[in-house]
Protein backbone atom coordinates (compact mmCIF):
# COMPACT_ATOMS: atom_id res chain seq x y z
CA UNK A 1 0.00 0.00 0.00
CA UNK A 2 1.20 3.71 -0.39
CA UNK A 3 2.33 4.03 3.40
CA UNK A 4 4.68 1.21 2.86
CA UNK A 5 6.83 3.39 -0.36
CA UNK A 6 9.29 5.11 1.13
CA UNK A 7 9.21 8.80 -0.44
CA UNK A 8 12.39 8.10 -2.85
CA UNK A 9 9.98 5.71 -4.19
CA UNK A 10 6.87 7.43 -4.55
CA UNK A 11 8.76 10.38 -6.05
CA UNK A 12 10.23 7.77 -9.07
CA UNK A 13 6.08 6.63 -9.09
CA UNK A 14 5.33 10.61 -9.91
CA UNK A 15 7.48 10.84 -12.21
CA UNK A 16 6.67 8.02 -14.18
CA UNK A 17 3.13 9.29 -14.52
CA UNK A 18 4.59 12.49 -16.81
CA UNK A 19 4.36 12.55 -20.55
CA UNK A 20 6.42 14.67 -22.29
CA UNK A 21 6.56 16.70 -19.05
CA UNK A 22 3.36 17.13 -18.36
CA UNK A 23 2.33 15.66 -14.90
CA UNK A 24 -0.76 13.63 -14.39
CA UNK A 25 -2.15 15.75 -12.20
CA UNK A 26 -2.80 18.09 -14.94
CA UNK A 27 -5.89 16.24 -16.79
CA UNK A 28 -6.10 15.37 -20.32
CA UNK A 29 -9.85 14.10 -19.88
CA UNK A 30 -12.74 17.24 -19.59
CA UNK A 31 -14.30 14.62 -17.24
CA UNK A 32 -14.59 14.46 -13.43
CA UNK A 33 -15.68 10.49 -13.12
CA UNK A 34 -16.96 7.84 -14.93
CA UNK A 35 -20.15 8.47 -13.69
CA UNK A 36 -20.26 12.16 -15.48
CA UNK A 37 -19.17 10.55 -18.58
CA UNK A 38 -22.08 8.30 -18.41
CA UNK A 39 -24.20 10.90 -17.27
CA UNK A 40 -23.58 13.02 -20.16
CA UNK A 41 -24.28 10.73 -23.05
CA UNK A 42 -27.83 9.31 -20.95
CA UNK A 43 -28.47 13.20 -21.29
CA UNK A 44 -27.38 14.14 -24.62
CA UNK A 45 -28.38 10.75 -26.50
CA UNK A 46 -30.26 8.92 -23.88
CA UNK A 47 -31.83 6.65 -26.60
CA UNK A 48 -28.47 5.85 -28.34
CA UNK A 49 -27.43 2.24 -27.87
CA UNK A 50 -24.59 1.27 -25.53
CA UNK A 51 -24.33 -2.23 -24.23
CA UNK A 52 -25.96 -5.41 -26.92
CA UNK A 53 -25.61 -8.56 -25.01
CA UNK A 54 -25.75 -11.98 -26.66
CA UNK A 55 -25.39 -14.86 -24.61
CA UNK A 56 -23.99 -18.54 -25.41
CA UNK A 57 -27.46 -19.30 -26.60
CA UNK A 58 -27.74 -16.12 -29.11
CA UNK A 59 -30.75 -14.18 -26.91
CA UNK A 60 -29.77 -10.56 -27.01
CA UNK A 61 -30.33 -8.36 -25.02
CA UNK A 62 -29.84 -3.87 -25.96
CA UNK A 63 -29.55 -1.10 -23.25
CA UNK A 64 -29.51 2.50 -24.16
CA UNK A 65 -27.18 5.12 -22.40
CA UNK A 66 -30.30 6.06 -20.32
CA UNK A 67 -31.18 2.25 -19.59
CA UNK A 68 -28.00 1.38 -18.50
CA UNK A 69 -27.09 4.67 -16.82
CA UNK A 70 -30.59 3.57 -14.51
CA UNK A 71 -28.99 0.37 -13.66
CA UNK A 72 -25.80 1.63 -12.69
CA UNK A 73 -27.84 4.28 -10.39
CA UNK A 74 -29.92 1.24 -8.97
CA UNK A 75 -26.87 -0.93 -8.38
CA UNK A 76 -24.86 2.45 -6.99
CA UNK A 77 -27.75 2.32 -4.12
CA UNK A 78 -27.51 -1.11 -3.38
CA UNK A 79 -23.75 -1.15 -3.00
CA UNK A 80 -23.84 2.09 -0.84
CA UNK A 81 -27.31 1.04 1.28
CA UNK A 82 -27.53 -2.34 1.88
CA UNK A 83 -23.87 -3.40 1.20
CA UNK A 84 -22.45 -0.43 3.05
CA UNK A 85 -19.53 -0.44 0.25
CA UNK A 86 -17.96 2.96 0.27
CA UNK A 87 -15.18 4.78 -1.36
CA UNK A 88 -11.85 2.90 -1.35
CA UNK A 89 -13.57 -0.76 -0.88
CA UNK A 90 -13.21 -3.14 -2.80
CA UNK A 91 -15.75 -5.59 -4.52
CA UNK A 92 -14.48 -9.05 -6.40
CA UNK A 93 -16.68 -10.37 -8.91
CA UNK A 94 -16.64 -14.04 -10.00
CA UNK A 95 -18.33 -13.97 -13.09
CA UNK A 96 -18.15 -13.58 -16.93
CA UNK A 97 -19.64 -11.49 -19.71
CA UNK A 98 -22.59 -10.21 -19.14
CA UNK A 99 -24.88 -7.16 -19.15
CA UNK A 100 -25.17 -7.55 -14.50
CA UNK A 101 -21.19 -7.19 -14.83
CA UNK A 102 -20.78 -4.33 -16.54
CA UNK A 103 -23.37 -2.48 -14.40
CA UNK A 104 -21.71 -4.21 -11.18
CA UNK A 105 -18.64 -2.51 -12.64
CA UNK A 106 -19.55 1.13 -13.47
CA UNK A 107 -21.76 1.08 -10.17
CA UNK A 108 -18.69 0.41 -7.99
CA UNK A 109 -17.29 3.37 -9.54
CA UNK A 110 -19.64 5.83 -9.15
CA UNK A 111 -19.39 4.75 -5.47
CA UNK A 112 -15.68 4.94 -5.81
CA UNK A 113 -15.33 1.45 -4.97
CA UNK A 114 -12.55 -0.65 -6.52
CA UNK A 115 -13.49 -3.80 -8.81
CA UNK A 116 -11.66 -6.87 -8.31
CA UNK A 117 -12.24 -9.14 -10.94
CA UNK A 118 -11.57 -12.67 -11.10
CA UNK A 119 -10.85 -15.33 -14.02
CA UNK A 120 -12.80 -18.25 -13.18
CA UNK A 121 -9.87 -20.47 -15.43
CA UNK A 122 -7.22 -19.78 -12.43
CA UNK A 123 -7.22 -22.46 -10.04
CA UNK A 124 -9.07 -21.93 -6.66
CA UNK A 125 -5.83 -21.48 -4.23
CA UNK A 126 -4.97 -18.42 -6.50
CA UNK A 127 -8.52 -16.85 -6.44
CA UNK A 128 -8.69 -17.05 -2.83
CA UNK A 129 -4.80 -15.55 -2.38
CA UNK A 130 -6.47 -12.86 -4.66
CA UNK A 131 -9.25 -12.67 -2.93
CA UNK A 132 -7.35 -12.18 0.56
CA UNK A 133 -5.11 -10.02 -0.66
CA UNK A 134 -6.95 -7.49 -2.32
CA UNK A 135 -9.06 -7.52 1.65
CA UNK A 136 -12.16 -7.10 -0.78
CA UNK A 137 -15.37 -7.07 1.34
CA UNK A 138 -18.31 -8.90 -1.19
CA UNK A 139 -18.22 -11.16 -3.82
CA UNK A 140 -20.31 -10.82 -6.54
CA UNK A 141 -21.10 -14.87 -8.38
CA UNK A 142 -23.00 -15.62 -11.31
CA UNK A 143 -25.01 -18.82 -10.01
CA UNK A 144 -23.33 -21.01 -11.80
CA UNK A 145 -20.24 -20.29 -9.37
CA UNK A 146 -21.80 -20.33 -6.24
CA UNK A 147 -20.90 -23.91 -4.94
CA UNK A 148 -16.96 -23.04 -5.76
CA UNK A 149 -16.94 -19.76 -4.63
CA UNK A 150 -17.90 -20.90 -1.51
CA UNK A 151 -14.95 -23.44 -1.25
CA UNK A 152 -12.62 -20.83 -2.02
CA UNK A 153 -14.12 -18.10 0.31
CA UNK A 154 -15.08 -20.41 3.23
CA UNK A 155 -12.61 -23.29 2.46
CA UNK A 156 -10.53 -24.61 5.17
CA UNK A 157 -8.39 -27.09 2.82
CA UNK A 158 -4.49 -25.25 2.48
CA UNK A 159 -4.39 -22.13 0.37
CA UNK A 160 -8.02 -21.94 0.34
CA UNK A 161 -10.00 -19.20 2.59
CA UNK A 162 -10.38 -15.55 2.02
CA UNK A 163 -12.28 -14.29 5.55
CA UNK A 164 -12.11 -10.56 4.42
CA UNK A 165 -15.70 -11.16 2.42
CA UNK A 166 -18.15 -10.77 4.44
CA UNK A 167 -21.01 -10.93 1.95
CA UNK A 168 -21.56 -13.58 -1.16
CA UNK A 169 -23.80 -12.04 -3.46
CA UNK A 170 -25.68 -14.13 -6.22
CA UNK A 171 -26.37 -12.75 -9.88
CA UNK A 172 -28.23 -15.15 -12.29
CA UNK A 173 -29.14 -18.64 -12.03
CA UNK A 174 -31.75 -20.18 -9.77
CA UNK A 175 -32.29 -18.47 -6.84
CA UNK A 176 -29.97 -19.86 -3.41
CA UNK A 177 -31.93 -19.10 -0.17
CA UNK A 178 -28.75 -18.70 1.63
CA UNK A 179 -27.34 -15.97 -0.72
CA UNK A 180 -28.65 -12.25 -1.01
CA UNK A 181 -30.57 -11.84 -5.11
CA UNK A 182 -28.49 -9.22 -7.04
CA UNK A 183 -32.24 -9.27 -9.10
CA UNK A 184 -34.71 -9.15 -6.37
CA UNK A 185 -33.11 -6.50 -4.61
CA UNK A 186 -31.91 -3.76 -7.14
CA UNK A 187 -34.65 -4.06 -9.43
CA UNK A 188 -36.71 -2.17 -6.79
CA UNK A 189 -34.24 0.97 -5.99
CA UNK A 190 -34.49 4.28 -6.73
CA UNK A 191 -32.79 4.84 -10.24
CA UNK A 192 -31.18 8.18 -8.99
CA UNK A 193 -27.52 7.87 -6.57
CA UNK A 194 -27.28 11.31 -4.84
CA UNK A 195 -23.56 11.40 -3.63
CA UNK A 196 -22.18 14.64 -2.79
CA UNK A 197 -18.68 13.65 -4.00
CA UNK A 198 -18.79 13.22 -7.38
CA UNK A 199 -14.88 13.77 -7.87
CA UNK A 200 -13.87 10.45 -8.26
CA UNK A 201 -10.63 10.73 -10.80
CA UNK A 202 -8.41 9.49 -8.31
CA UNK A 203 -9.95 7.22 -6.60
CA UNK A 204 -9.05 3.26 -7.41
CA UNK A 205 -11.17 1.94 -9.73
CA UNK A 206 -9.29 -1.79 -10.66
CA UNK A 207 -7.56 -4.01 -8.83
CA UNK A 208 -6.12 -6.68 -11.12
CA UNK A 209 -3.97 -9.20 -10.66
CA UNK A 210 -0.81 -10.28 -12.94
CA UNK A 211 1.93 -13.17 -12.44
CA UNK A 212 5.31 -11.96 -11.26
CA UNK A 213 8.49 -13.80 -11.91
CA UNK A 214 8.56 -15.13 -7.95
CA UNK A 215 5.09 -16.79 -8.75
CA UNK A 216 3.04 -14.60 -6.05
CA UNK A 217 0.25 -12.30 -8.22
CA UNK A 218 0.88 -8.80 -8.07
CA UNK A 219 -2.06 -6.43 -7.79
CA UNK A 220 -2.38 -3.71 -10.29
CA UNK A 221 -4.05 -0.75 -8.86
CA UNK A 222 -5.64 1.35 -11.54
CA UNK A 223 -7.82 4.50 -10.99
CA UNK A 224 -10.55 6.19 -12.73
CA UNK A 225 -8.14 8.56 -14.93
CA UNK A 226 -6.32 5.38 -15.73
CA UNK A 227 -8.78 3.84 -17.35
CA UNK A 228 -10.20 7.54 -19.05
CA UNK A 229 -7.15 8.72 -20.50
CA UNK A 230 -5.96 5.86 -21.97
CA UNK A 231 -9.51 5.05 -23.28
CA UNK A 232 -9.11 8.52 -24.61
CA UNK A 233 -5.78 7.50 -26.25
CA UNK A 234 -7.60 4.39 -27.75
CA UNK A 235 -10.32 6.48 -29.44
CA UNK A 236 -8.18 9.17 -30.95
CA UNK A 237 -5.69 6.66 -32.34
CA UNK A 238 -8.75 4.13 -33.40
CA UNK A 239 -10.55 7.06 -34.82
CA UNK A 240 -13.14 5.82 -32.74
CA UNK A 241 -16.39 7.99 -32.54
CA UNK A 242 -19.83 8.42 -31.00
CA UNK A 243 -21.49 6.97 -34.20
CA UNK A 244 -18.75 3.70 -34.43
CA UNK A 245 -19.43 0.35 -33.04
CA UNK A 246 -17.28 -1.91 -31.28
CA UNK A 247 -17.59 -5.93 -30.48
CA UNK A 248 -16.29 -7.64 -27.65
CA UNK A 249 -15.21 -10.94 -27.47
CA UNK A 250 -12.64 -11.19 -25.24
CA UNK A 251 -13.14 -11.63 -20.92
CA UNK A 252 -13.91 -8.55 -19.21
CA UNK A 253 -11.77 -9.66 -16.16
CA UNK A 254 -8.72 -8.51 -18.12
CA UNK A 255 -8.18 -5.24 -18.98
CA UNK A 256 -8.53 -5.72 -22.88
CA UNK A 257 -11.80 -6.24 -22.82
CA UNK A 258 -13.02 -3.87 -19.65
CA UNK A 259 -10.78 -0.63 -21.70
CA UNK A 260 -10.81 -1.77 -25.29
CA UNK A 261 -14.37 -2.86 -25.98
CA UNK A 262 -16.38 -1.37 -22.62
CA UNK A 263 -14.92 1.72 -21.06
CA UNK A 264 -13.16 3.00 -24.81
CA UNK A 265 -16.86 3.29 -26.64
CA UNK A 266 -18.46 4.70 -23.19
CA UNK A 267 -15.91 7.61 -23.41
CA UNK A 268 -16.74 8.78 -26.58
CA UNK A 269 -20.99 7.26 -26.44
CA UNK A 270 -20.56 4.53 -29.23
CA UNK A 271 -21.68 1.36 -28.48
CA UNK A 272 -20.52 -1.86 -28.23
CA UNK A 273 -21.76 -5.98 -28.76
CA UNK A 274 -20.55 -7.98 -26.02
CA UNK A 275 -20.54 -11.74 -26.35
CA UNK A 276 -20.23 -14.30 -23.70
CA UNK A 277 -17.64 -16.23 -24.92
CA UNK A 278 -15.96 -16.46 -28.84
CA UNK A 279 -17.35 -18.53 -31.12
CA UNK A 280 -16.25 -18.87 -34.96
CA UNK A 281 -19.83 -19.52 -36.04
CA UNK A 282 -21.24 -16.10 -34.76
CA UNK A 283 -18.53 -14.27 -35.37
CA UNK A 284 -19.23 -13.07 -38.70
CA UNK A 285 -22.81 -13.42 -38.63
CA UNK A 286 -22.93 -10.72 -35.59
CA UNK A 287 -20.56 -8.50 -36.97
CA UNK A 288 -22.91 -8.27 -40.36
CA UNK A 289 -26.18 -8.25 -37.71
CA UNK A 290 -24.97 -5.81 -35.63
CA UNK A 291 -22.96 -3.62 -38.30
CA UNK A 292 -19.67 -3.98 -36.08
CA UNK A 293 -16.78 -1.49 -36.82
CA UNK A 294 -13.58 -2.90 -34.68
CA UNK A 295 -13.03 -5.82 -32.59
CA UNK A 296 -10.23 -6.38 -30.18
CA UNK A 297 -8.55 -9.68 -30.24
CA UNK A 298 -5.40 -11.64 -29.34
CA UNK A 299 -3.71 -13.73 -31.81
CA UNK A 300 -5.21 -17.34 -31.16
CA UNK A 301 -8.38 -15.52 -31.75
CA UNK A 302 -7.11 -14.86 -35.56
CA UNK A 303 -6.08 -18.13 -36.42
CA UNK A 304 -9.65 -19.94 -35.15
CA UNK A 305 -10.85 -17.56 -37.71
CA UNK A 306 -8.28 -18.46 -40.33
CA UNK A 307 -9.25 -22.33 -39.39
CA UNK A 308 -12.63 -21.74 -39.70
CA UNK A 309 -12.20 -19.71 -43.51
CA UNK A 310 -10.66 -22.82 -44.80
CA UNK A 311 -12.92 -25.30 -43.62
CA UNK A 312 -15.99 -23.22 -44.90
CA UNK A 313 -14.05 -23.16 -48.41
CA UNK A 314 -13.89 -26.53 -48.04
CA UNK A 315 -17.57 -26.98 -47.40
CA UNK A 316 -18.64 -24.37 -50.21
CA UNK A 317 -19.28 -21.58 -48.44
CA UNK A 318 -17.29 -18.08 -48.75
CA UNK A 319 -14.58 -17.53 -45.56
CA UNK A 320 -17.13 -15.89 -43.69
CA UNK A 321 -19.32 -19.05 -43.33
CA UNK A 322 -23.10 -19.63 -44.64
CA UNK A 323 -24.98 -16.52 -45.93
CA UNK A 324 -22.39 -13.89 -45.24
CA UNK A 325 -20.52 -12.01 -47.59
CA UNK A 326 -17.97 -9.27 -48.53
CA UNK A 327 -20.72 -7.00 -48.79
CA UNK A 328 -22.53 -7.92 -45.41
CA UNK A 329 -19.41 -6.49 -43.66
CA UNK A 330 -18.33 -3.63 -45.95
CA UNK A 331 -19.14 -1.69 -42.61
CA UNK A 332 -15.75 -3.76 -40.67
CA UNK A 333 -12.48 -1.41 -40.15
CA UNK A 334 -9.96 -3.35 -39.24
CA UNK A 335 -8.68 -5.24 -36.18
CA UNK A 336 -7.19 -3.92 -32.66
CA UNK A 337 -4.51 -6.94 -31.56
CA UNK A 338 -2.43 -7.30 -28.95
CA UNK A 339 -1.79 -9.19 -26.14
CA UNK A 340 -0.34 -12.12 -27.23
CA UNK A 341 2.89 -13.08 -28.98
CA UNK A 342 1.74 -12.11 -32.47
CA UNK A 343 3.43 -14.06 -35.52
CA UNK A 344 4.22 -12.97 -38.88
CA UNK A 345 3.29 -16.20 -40.80
CA UNK A 346 0.25 -15.23 -38.60
CA UNK A 347 -0.42 -11.36 -39.79
CA UNK A 348 0.48 -11.96 -43.45
CA UNK A 349 -2.36 -15.08 -44.09
CA UNK A 350 -4.62 -13.42 -41.97
CA UNK A 351 -4.73 -10.16 -44.01
CA UNK A 352 -3.94 -11.95 -47.18
CA UNK A 353 -7.01 -14.33 -46.40
CA UNK A 354 -9.59 -11.65 -45.40
CA UNK A 355 -8.41 -8.41 -47.14
CA UNK A 356 -8.72 -6.37 -43.57
CA UNK A 357 -6.43 -4.76 -41.54
CA UNK A 358 -4.38 -5.90 -38.15
CA UNK A 359 -3.82 -2.70 -35.94
CA UNK A 360 -1.09 -4.64 -33.98
CA UNK A 361 -0.14 -3.40 -30.90
CA UNK A 362 1.10 -3.56 -27.04
CA UNK A 363 0.46 -2.81 -23.25
CA UNK A 364 0.19 -3.94 -19.85
CA UNK A 365 -2.50 -4.27 -17.31
CA UNK A 366 0.66 -2.05 -15.71
CA UNK A 367 -0.03 0.52 -18.23
CA UNK A 368 -3.94 0.72 -17.90
CA UNK A 369 -4.02 -1.36 -21.16
CA UNK A 370 -2.84 -0.82 -24.81
CA UNK A 371 0.37 2.13 -24.63
CA UNK A 372 1.26 1.90 -28.47
CA UNK A 373 -0.38 0.91 -32.07
CA UNK A 374 0.45 1.17 -35.65
CA UNK A 375 -0.81 3.75 -37.21
CA UNK A 376 -4.25 4.15 -38.74
CA UNK A 377 -3.27 6.30 -41.48
CA UNK A 378 -0.54 4.28 -42.72
CA UNK A 379 -0.82 3.19 -46.99
CA UNK A 380 -1.30 -0.67 -47.00
CA UNK A 381 2.02 -0.59 -48.58
CA UNK A 382 3.43 0.59 -45.21
CA UNK A 383 1.30 -1.19 -42.58
CA UNK A 384 2.75 -4.05 -44.41
CA UNK A 385 6.49 -2.83 -43.94
CA UNK A 386 6.00 -2.69 -40.52
CA UNK A 387 3.92 -5.51 -40.13
CA UNK A 388 6.34 -8.13 -42.17
CA UNK A 389 9.62 -6.58 -42.79
CA UNK A 390 11.99 -6.14 -39.87
CA UNK A 391 11.81 -10.07 -38.31
CA UNK A 392 9.01 -8.82 -35.57
CA UNK A 393 5.53 -7.39 -36.77
CA UNK A 394 5.81 -3.79 -35.18
CA UNK A 395 3.53 -3.00 -32.25
CA UNK A 396 3.80 0.43 -33.75
CA UNK A 397 3.86 4.02 -32.37
CA UNK A 398 3.15 5.53 -28.28
CA UNK A 399 -0.21 6.83 -27.80
CA UNK A 400 -1.43 10.59 -26.83
CA UNK A 401 -1.32 9.77 -23.18
CA UNK A 402 2.29 8.29 -22.84
CA UNK A 403 5.93 7.74 -24.22
CA UNK A 404 7.68 4.92 -24.70
CA UNK A 405 11.33 4.10 -24.42
CA UNK A 406 14.42 1.51 -25.08
CA UNK A 407 16.65 1.25 -21.72
CA UNK A 408 19.73 -1.43 -21.32
CA UNK A 409 18.67 -4.30 -19.88
CA UNK A 410 20.64 -4.35 -16.69
CA UNK A 411 18.78 -1.68 -15.10
CA UNK A 412 21.31 0.84 -14.97
CA UNK A 413 19.03 3.50 -16.52
CA UNK A 414 20.73 4.12 -19.93
CA UNK A 415 18.61 4.67 -22.75
CA UNK A 416 19.33 2.95 -25.56
CA UNK A 417 19.12 4.30 -29.86
CA UNK A 418 17.51 3.13 -32.92
CA UNK A 419 18.08 -1.08 -33.23
CA UNK A 420 19.69 -1.52 -30.01
CA UNK A 421 17.70 -4.32 -28.03
CA UNK A 422 16.57 -3.48 -24.46
CA UNK A 423 13.64 -3.13 -22.44
CA UNK A 424 11.45 -1.81 -23.38
CA UNK A 425 10.09 1.71 -20.96
CA UNK A 426 6.77 3.17 -20.21
CA UNK A 427 6.08 6.18 -18.29
CA UNK A 428 3.00 8.69 -18.97
CA UNK A 429 -0.79 9.20 -17.54
CA UNK A 430 -1.89 5.86 -18.21
CA UNK A 431 0.46 4.17 -15.90
CA UNK A 432 -0.43 2.31 -12.54
CA UNK A 433 -0.84 3.90 -9.43
CA UNK A 434 1.23 1.32 -7.59
CA UNK A 435 1.43 -2.53 -7.25
CA UNK A 436 -0.89 -3.35 -4.37
CA UNK A 437 0.77 -4.21 -1.39
CA UNK A 438 4.00 -4.82 -2.96
CA UNK A 439 6.45 -2.38 -2.00
CA UNK A 440 9.52 -4.25 -2.97
CA UNK A 441 8.34 -4.68 -6.22
CA UNK A 442 7.28 -1.39 -6.58
CA UNK A 443 10.89 -0.12 -6.02
CA UNK A 444 12.50 -2.58 -8.66
CA UNK A 445 9.90 -1.46 -11.49
CA UNK A 446 10.12 2.09 -11.56
CA UNK A 447 14.11 2.20 -10.35
CA UNK A 448 14.49 5.16 -12.97
CA UNK A 449 11.58 6.87 -13.00
CA UNK A 450 10.13 4.65 -16.02
CA UNK A 451 7.65 1.50 -15.75
CA UNK A 452 10.06 -1.38 -16.64
CA UNK A 453 7.52 -4.34 -18.08
CA UNK A 454 10.43 -6.82 -18.92
CA UNK A 455 9.99 -7.46 -22.12
CA UNK A 456 12.78 -6.92 -24.46
CA UNK A 457 12.59 -4.64 -27.66
CA UNK A 458 14.05 -2.39 -29.89
CA UNK A 459 12.44 0.64 -32.33
CA UNK A 460 13.21 1.92 -35.55
CA UNK A 461 12.81 5.50 -36.68
CA UNK A 462 10.06 6.03 -39.95
CA UNK A 463 10.46 7.93 -42.92
CA UNK A 464 7.87 10.63 -40.78
CA UNK A 465 10.34 10.41 -37.23
CA UNK A 466 8.29 8.64 -35.43
CA UNK A 467 9.38 5.65 -33.38
CA UNK A 468 7.95 2.29 -34.45
CA UNK A 469 8.75 0.16 -31.47
CA UNK A 470 8.90 -4.33 -31.75
CA UNK A 471 8.85 -6.85 -29.10
CA UNK A 472 11.54 -9.52 -29.18
CA UNK A 473 11.08 -11.24 -26.08
CA UNK A 474 10.71 -11.14 -22.42
CA UNK A 475 13.28 -11.06 -20.20
CA UNK A 476 10.83 -11.83 -18.04
CA UNK A 477 10.39 -15.69 -17.52
CA UNK A 478 6.73 -15.63 -17.92
CA UNK A 479 4.87 -17.84 -20.19
CA UNK A 480 2.02 -15.93 -22.38
CA UNK A 481 -0.52 -18.40 -23.41
CA UNK A 482 -2.92 -16.25 -25.75
CA UNK A 483 -2.61 -13.11 -23.30
CA UNK A 484 -3.19 -14.79 -20.12
CA UNK A 485 0.43 -14.69 -18.45
CA UNK A 486 1.34 -17.71 -16.29
CA UNK A 487 4.78 -18.15 -14.12
CA UNK A 488 6.68 -21.05 -14.14
CA UNK A 489 7.51 -21.18 -10.55
CA UNK A 490 3.79 -22.34 -10.09
CA UNK A 491 3.89 -25.00 -12.23
CA UNK A 492 6.81 -26.19 -11.16
CA UNK A 493 6.07 -26.68 -7.88
CA UNK A 494 3.11 -28.96 -9.43
CA UNK A 495 6.15 -30.81 -11.52
CA UNK A 496 8.21 -31.26 -8.30
CA UNK A 497 5.64 -33.09 -6.48
CA UNK A 498 5.73 -35.75 -8.91
CA UNK A 499 7.92 -38.67 -7.65
CA UNK A 500 11.18 -39.48 -10.23
CA UNK A 501 11.14 -35.98 -10.95
CA UNK A 502 14.49 -34.72 -9.98
CA UNK A 503 14.28 -31.44 -11.90
CA UNK A 504 11.14 -29.35 -13.45
CA UNK A 505 10.96 -26.37 -15.82
CA UNK A 506 7.76 -24.79 -17.00
CA UNK A 507 8.60 -24.05 -20.71
CA UNK A 508 6.94 -21.38 -22.33
CA UNK A 509 7.37 -21.96 -26.28
CA UNK A 510 6.09 -20.41 -29.68
CA UNK A 511 2.59 -22.07 -30.36
CA UNK A 512 0.73 -21.04 -33.56
CA UNK A 513 -2.47 -20.96 -31.91
CA UNK A 514 -1.40 -19.70 -28.20
CA UNK A 515 1.31 -17.26 -29.46
CA UNK A 516 3.19 -19.34 -26.88
CA UNK A 517 2.08 -22.77 -25.01
CA UNK A 518 3.26 -24.02 -21.68
CA UNK A 519 5.69 -27.13 -22.12
CA UNK A 520 7.58 -29.40 -19.35
CA UNK A 521 11.71 -29.77 -19.16
CA UNK A 522 12.11 -32.87 -16.91
CA UNK A 523 15.10 -34.44 -15.31
CA UNK A 524 14.79 -37.63 -14.11
CA UNK A 525 15.90 -39.15 -10.63
CA UNK A 526 18.15 -42.36 -11.33
CA UNK A 527 16.44 -44.96 -12.00
CA UNK A 528 12.96 -43.82 -12.95
CA UNK A 529 10.69 -44.52 -15.47
CA UNK A 530 8.16 -41.75 -15.62
CA UNK A 531 6.64 -40.89 -18.74
CA UNK A 532 5.48 -38.11 -20.49
CA UNK A 533 1.59 -38.93 -20.54
CA UNK A 534 1.70 -39.91 -16.33
CA UNK A 535 3.31 -36.33 -16.19
CA UNK A 536 0.70 -34.48 -17.76
CA UNK A 537 -1.90 -36.14 -16.44
CA UNK A 538 -0.85 -35.47 -12.80
CA UNK A 539 -0.33 -32.06 -13.44
CA UNK A 540 -3.83 -31.34 -15.10
CA UNK A 541 -5.31 -33.00 -11.85
CA UNK A 542 -3.52 -29.96 -9.73
CA UNK A 543 -3.68 -26.88 -12.54
CA UNK A 544 -6.54 -26.10 -14.95
CA UNK A 545 -6.14 -27.41 -18.73
CA UNK A 546 -4.37 -24.06 -19.78
CA UNK A 547 -1.89 -23.30 -17.44
CA UNK A 548 -1.17 -27.54 -17.49
CA UNK A 549 2.15 -28.21 -19.61
CA UNK A 550 1.04 -29.82 -22.92
CA UNK A 551 4.08 -31.08 -24.07
CA UNK A 552 6.88 -33.00 -22.01
CA UNK A 553 10.94 -32.68 -23.29
CA UNK A 554 13.38 -35.25 -20.99
CA UNK A 555 16.87 -34.64 -20.78
CA UNK A 556 20.10 -34.34 -18.28
CA UNK A 557 21.41 -30.95 -19.28
CA UNK A 558 20.35 -27.65 -17.86
CA UNK A 559 21.28 -24.04 -18.97
CA UNK A 560 22.46 -21.99 -15.82
CA UNK A 561 23.77 -19.12 -15.61
CA UNK A 562 27.26 -17.75 -13.83
CA UNK A 563 24.79 -17.92 -10.40
CA UNK A 564 23.20 -20.75 -11.03
CA UNK A 565 19.92 -20.03 -11.96
CA UNK A 566 17.69 -21.74 -14.77
CA UNK A 567 17.84 -20.23 -17.80
CA UNK A 568 14.41 -20.84 -19.14
CA UNK A 569 14.19 -19.37 -22.25
CA UNK A 570 17.12 -21.41 -23.79
CA UNK A 571 14.87 -24.78 -23.80
CA UNK A 572 12.24 -23.19 -26.01
CA UNK A 573 14.13 -24.54 -28.97
CA UNK A 574 13.57 -27.89 -27.60
CA UNK A 575 9.89 -27.73 -28.04
CA UNK A 576 10.00 -26.17 -32.08
CA UNK A 577 8.31 -29.71 -33.19
CA UNK A 578 5.21 -28.42 -31.59
CA UNK A 579 5.11 -24.97 -32.91
CA UNK A 580 1.98 -25.77 -35.30
CA UNK A 581 0.16 -27.95 -32.50
CA UNK A 582 -3.44 -27.40 -31.44
CA UNK A 583 -3.48 -29.07 -28.02
CA UNK A 584 -7.19 -29.55 -27.18
CA UNK A 585 -8.45 -30.46 -23.68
Amino acid sequence: MVTALDETVLSRIDSAHHVRGVPAQQRKVPYTSIRQVLSQHAKIAPENPYLIHYDDHGNREALSYAEFNARAHQTANFLRDDLGIQAGDRVATIAYNHVDTTVIYVACWFVGAAVVPQNVAEDDRRIAFILRNSEAKVCFVRGEYLDRAEKIIYGTEDGLGAPNIQQIIQVGGEAQTDYLQFYEVVRNLPMTYTDADSNRLDDEALLVYTSGTTGAPKGVVLTQYNLLIDAAGIAQWQGITGNQRMMCVLPTHHVNGIVVTLVTPLYVGASTVLNRSFSVTSFWPRIAAERVNIVSVVPTLLQFLLEYAEQQRQDGYTIFGPGINRRDIVHFRHFICGAGTLAMNLARQFEDTFGLPILHGYGLSETTCYSCFLPISLSWEMHRHWLLSHGYPSIGCPIEPNEMAIFDASGNGRQLGPGERGEICIRGHNIMKYYYRRPDANQETFKFEWFRSGDEGFYEIGPEGRHYFFITGRLKELINRGGVKFSPFDIEEVLLEIPGIKVGLAVGFRNDYYGEEVGAYCVREEGSAIDADAIIDYCRTRLTFEKSPKVVVFGTDIPVTSTGKYQRLLLQERFSDWEHTQFRA
